[in-house]
């Protein structure tokens, strides 16, 4: 499979395993009075819409189990929950363009001028109550954008209870606001209502190895850490010989997701960057032979998680992970 170009391996969003999510959020939709807005999804590289265009993509790669397996072993698959997070806030995305809500006055009001530059790099303010917390990191501050796509996904989200949650905060206006337009034009046809694609599995020529090269090249932070003594104060080298002891680098690897997911939605580094500590922190601790009793092993976690975040929160506010 590796081998094989992604435009030959006869992928689908029908009949996949991804294509129940789909019916999910439909009905979602449905439930919350959208009944014209068709909210449809296509086969493409990474989660988006196209600019303006009221279509969903979903990852290849969720399509096909084999894929998926691969894709695990990578990066970090999305499970179950996180996939309907995704969903939703595309869907906040693609009801947004097709109902060209950007371009009313109340829409820029409420969260700011649809042309603002786009940057990857965009340093939030955490805890700030002025957006809604959906997805990791504090995404809604990325773009307005983002933040109204991120409000919508938290009204549609069942059971979020957003009016008592939300009910001293400044974001309730927000999702007030999604409540009020969804009342008025979820019985209505969209203005525009069949979005344009723009890059589809069929026209994907790269074999799934390459791509995957790709991705970890566009990925791949730069991260330059002095770990020798922070990880050193956490873990240890062995001495001699002793029971119970296991290596740093084995509890790392089981707790890696549950790290990356941790210290990325606290701090709201980029995801892609975080990865990249928690590898260094792997290699580090393997390199180094590093070791940690067993039944330490969630307080070696703790201890882990809060060096990260410190680390992160340096890289959100400075730029850089270790000052000098």
């Amino acid at each position: 499979m590796l081998r094989r170009r992604i435009d030959r391996l006869g992928l689908k969003l029908e009949g996949s395993p991804v294509a129940r999510f789909v019916r999910q959020l439909q009905k979602e939709l449905r439930s919350k009075g959208i009944l014209k807005f068709q909210a449809v999804c296509y086969l493409t590289d990474e989660w988006g819409c196209p600019d303006r265009e009221p279509i969903i993509g979903i990852p290849f790669y969720l399509a096909d189990p084999k894929l998926a397996s691969l894709e695990k072993r990578m990066n970090d698959l999305e499970d179950s929950r996180k996939i309907m997070m995704y969903l939703r806030h595309e869907a906040g995305h693609a009801f947004n363009y097709a109902y060209r809500l950007f371009e009313t006055a109340r829409w820029r009001d409420l969260f700011g001028p649809f042309r603002r530059p786009y940057r990857e790099d965009y340093r939030p303010v955490p805890f700030s109550r002025r957006y809604v917390r959906h997805m990791e990191g504090w995404y809604a501050q990325k773009h307005p954008d983002e933040d109204f796509a991120e409000t919508f996904a938290v009204w549609l989200t069942p059971g979020s209870r957003w009016r008592s949650r939300y009910r001293s905060w400044p974001a309730m206006r927000k999702l007030q606001y999604v409540d009020r337009t969804v009342r008025r034009l979820g019985a209505k046809e969209p203005i525009v209502d069949q979005g344009q694609t723009d890059l589809t599995v069929s026209q994907m020529k790269l074999t799934v190895q390459d791509f995957y090269r790709k991705t970890a090249r566009h990925n791949r932070a730069v991260v330059k850490l002095a770990l020798v003594g922070d990880m050193a104060d956490i873990f240890r080298r062995p001495w001699g010989k002793e029971d119970g002891l296991i290596p740093a680098s084995e509890m790392i690897e089981r707790h890696r997701v549950e790290l990356i997911d941790k210290i990325a939605y606290w701090t709201g580094v980029r995801r892609a960057v975080v990865r990249s500590l928690v590898e260094v922190m792997h290699r580090h601790s393997r390199e180094k032979k590093l070791v940690g009793r067993r039944r330490r092993e969630t307080a070696y976690m703790v201890e882990l998680t809060a060096y990260g975040t410190a680390l992160a929160m340096n890289y959100l506010t400075r730029g850089r992970f270790v000052l000098k």
